[in-house]
Formats: C-alpha cells, structure tokens, sequence
C-alpha cells in the first residue's frame, strides 16, 4: 500500500525530509479496526516528531494524527464498529500513523464521522477536539450547561486548530464568557466567527488588555502556545483558586508564580489515554460521538482552514513548511491518495 514517511530527521527543506513509499497493508486483529484512510489533517506534533525522532534502524516512519476513512476489517474483539462504517478518529502516537492507505486503530478510540461533513471537513477535527474537550471539561473543569454562567475562559492562541474547536465547544457547551487572542485581523475575525466575546492581541502585554474590559477576573485559561511568556500576564488577571491548562512544551515554566493565589496548573496530552491504555480510554470514542452529533445538528462547524490536495510526500510536506511557520489558521487537510 502506500504511504508517506522518512528513514532520518531532516529538515523539512531537504528532498527526502518525507518521500513517498510502498509497505505491506496490515491485518486487524483483537479490538483494532482496520481504516482505508480516505482524508488526513496535518498538526503541529507531524513536524515536531519528524524533527526530533529517528527511526529505529532506518527503517521508514509514518507520521499522521487525524484521518477519516472506512472500516473494511474488523478485529475478533470488536463491538462498535463493523465493516462499511464511516469513522474519524486521531490515533496512537506509538502506531503507525494515516500516511497511509490504510491504517489499524483500536475501537476505543474511533468515533462515527459526522454525516453532514465531507471526508476533508471531518478530517480537520479529530485531535483537535479530543484535545480541547480533554482540556476543557477534564481538566479545567468547566460545567456543561446551557444557562450563563460567572466563569471567564482565556484562550491564548485561539485562532489555530486546537483553538478553533475550542472556541465552538466553549459557546455550545457552557455559559462561560470568552476571552481569545489573536494578532493579525484575519486572526481575530476567524475567532469572532467562532464565537469569542472579546478578543485582544496576544502580540501585546495581556493583562491590561484584559482587565480593560472590565469584565472581573479570568477563572480559567487555556494557553494553547508561548505559556511562558504569559504566565505572569495569567497570574496578574486570574481570580484566585482558577485553573490553568496547557498544551504547549515550554523549555521551562515558574509555577511557583502560581501559589499565592493558588492556582492549579493541568497538562492535556490527547494521547495518554492511548499510550497508557488507561482505563477510561473509551472516553475518546464517546466525545467524539458526541461532537460529531453536534455537528450534525448545526451547533459546531468544521475547522478546516486550507485544502491542500491529494495525499502524497509533496503536498505534506508543503504542510509542515505551513505549520512549522506558525501561520496557519484553522486545519490542513489532504485527501485521497
């Protein structure tokens, strides 16, 4: 089958930085479903795996966190899902990834491809949701809910595909106000499209922007990149005994910052419940259910921001040029091989 990968780190400026290859399709077994991949997304830990992570003994890896396709193989344990189902999912970061033709993936954390949305449009969702649901209502908490509430969420860096989930989840699921930031004005029309109440510009110092408002303390941020550039900014405008989530990597990090008005600080890692096989893996499967059942309704629309052909090295690799740039707004998606 083929499939896209690379035998050394390079930079993404070299011939072979990722180049087209042919490996033997898989056979499922157990709880994995076996996907024809028929449209991928491409996300920031594509580039940073590729940069930092040789393969084992040359030989070739297959990057990719984000596909929809259909299930033409099913493992003896399965009980979701059967052959002909239509799915979307982001994957095992310790598998092999949708730069593929086909791919096996467990069950547990698979979910049904919302109907209304095209295989491209459902292709810019997968990681992204499963990182901002995890981020929003496991980590910071937040109530699901319909009526308004007093909670005041800041969304650093808003306008890219973790952001852009976010945002809808935010205004769909809970009464909370919302604060994003963006600095250029197709940055901050897109967040305003998505829902955000206020937006200020991550590009000057925070926390005057934010207490200008006048709309009391933030309970809740989500920094989502260059958290340490703004955790002073955070702690100055965040009411006491808030949270503060991260997804970024930061090199390091003064959390001691944090005590005097005790705030707590969570990581979201959408791949630790695959990794670890943890015992609520199955989550995943069902927040993915749920969105796509919201999508279907209206309620949340897809963020796919750029359409960038079919699946082959070049066209991916001209997408990690766009990532790794940090210019991108909404999801990269590719389709069909």
């Amino acid at each position: 089958m083929k499939a896209i990968g690379y035998t050394h780190s390079h930079a993404i400026t070299e011939d072979d930085a990722l180049i087209d290859i042919e490996i033997e399709k898989p056979t499922a077994s157990g709880r994995d479903v076996l996907v024809k991949v028929n449209a991928i997304a491409v996300n920031p830990v594509d580039y940073k795996i590729r940069q930092r992570v040789n393969p084992n003994g040359g030989e070739p890896k297959i990057l990719g966190w984000d596909a929809v396709g259909e299930v033409v193989e099913v493992g003896a344990d399965v009980t979701a899902f059967t052959v002909g189902d239509r799915v979307y999912y982001a994957g095992d970061l310790t598998r092999t990834g949708s730069n593929a033709e086909y791919q096996l993936v467990d069950e547990r954390i698979v979910g049904f491809a919302p109907n209304s949305l095209s295989d491209s449009e459902a292709a810019a969702l997968p990681l992204t949701t499963i990182t901002a649901y995890e981020l929003l209502f496991d980590h910071l908490a937040l109530i699901q809910q319909s009526d308004k509430s007093d909670e005041v969420v800041l969304v650093v860096g808003a306008a890219g595909g973790v952001g852009s989930i976010m945002l809808q989840l935010l205004k769909t699921l809970t009464g909370a106000t919302v604060i994003a930031t963006a600095s250029r004005e197709s940055s901050r029309q897109w967040v305003e499209s998505l829902g955000a109440d206020y937006v200020v510009d991550h590009s000057q110092p925070l926390a005057a922007q934010i207490k200008a408002l006048d709309i009391g303390d933030v309970t809740h941020v989500a920094s989502l990149n260059n958290t340490h550039l703004y955790i002073e900014d955070f702690v100055e405008v965040m009411k006491p005994k808030g949270k503060l989530a991260l997804i970024d990597d930061p090199d390091s990090l003064d959390v001691g910052k944090l005590k005097q008005k005790s705030l707590s600080l969570h990581w979201e890692f959408m791949f630790t419940r695959s990794m670890f096989e943890t015992d609520d893996m199955v989550e995943q499967s069902r927040l993915l259910n749920h969105v796509a059942a919201l999508i279907d309704e209206g309620k949340i629309k897809t963020t796919l921001g750029k359409h960038l052909g079919k699946i082959n090295a070049a066209n991916i690799k001209h997408a990690h040029s766009i990532l790794e740039q940090g210019s991108a707004i909404g999801k990269l998606v590719l389709e069909g091989f």
